[in-house]
């Protein structure tokens, strides 16, 4: 769509780039506020919150180029061009969950309580680099007569990145009513992962860039059931507390 937004000189401003950067700002600034309501150190979230960005960015581009290894074995300066994009979500909760976890256990924070606080962030973040996706082309739908055209696809197809968005603000807001309610520690964080493998696991039946893999399912069709699986254990474990 438009890859790039400007340029000054030899530098060029990336939309993906831009709006991942845009993402993290929005969602550390306003969960360092959540984090002083809370009566939170702000400056703890906040480095916890770019630990896991800087590591889940990593960690999702290493596993979207083991997801694509064929293609950057034939061009392999590709793996370190990410304004071409190329993230994958699952390689980023990995990266960003065992960098964050282990800040959090070397600071002595509880790990459930700054969970719950920051993940409706998170989905606000990711609702916001979506838009990166759709600027840079990538993360595509299928044909449809209904859809948007992609110049880089040359063909009109479902604005999958859009539709991903939207969703990812709506998980967002429950998020956020959840976290105003009483509740159990915890419960916020499992939320977020139910509703976003379900959302993810949805949205992959429009999406053109992956391939079934498990009878008729993509890849991460079946990490998202495993996800949602995860999750409801969470709830389970978190039901046998007896307080909120």
């Amino acid at each position: 769509m438009h890859p790039e937004i400007c340029r000054f000189g030899p530098f060029t401003v990336y939309s993906y780039g831009l709006m991942l950067v845009f993402a993290f700002v929005v969602a550390s600034w306003l969960a360092c506020l959540e984090a002083k309501r809370e009566g939170m150190d702000p400056d703890i979230l906040f480095n916890f919150a770019f630990l896991a960005f800087v590591c889940g960015v990593i960690g999702a581009r290493i596993f979207y180029v083991l997801d694509n290894l064929r293609e950057y074995l034939a061009h392999p300066i590709e793996i370190f061009m990410l304004s071409h994009g190329g993230l994958a979500w699952f390689g980023g909760l990995i990266g960003g969950a065992l960098s964050g976890i282990l800040y959090l256990k070397i600071k002595k924070i509880p790990i459930y309580k700054t969970l719950d606080l920051i993940v409706p962030f998170v989905a606000l973040a990711q609702a916001i680099g979506r838009i990166g996706c759709l600027l840079n082309g990538c993360c595509f739908g299928r044909e449809s007569a209904a859809g948007i055209y992609f110049p880089a696809q040359q063909a009109v197809l479902i604005p999958t990145q859009l539709y991903s968005s939207l969703l990812l603000l709506v998980i967002f807001v429950i998020l956020r009513l959840l976290q105003d309610r009483p509740h159990k520690t915890g419960l916020i964080f499992f939320a977020y992962l139910f509703f976003y493998g379900c959302k993810r696991f949805m949205v992959e039946f429009w999406r053109a860039d992956s391939l079934p893999v498990f009878f008729g399912l993509t890849l991460f069709q079946l990490l998202s059931f495993g996800l949602v699986l995860f999750s409801i254990i969470g709830f389970i474990n978190i039901n046998r507390r007896k307080k909120p």
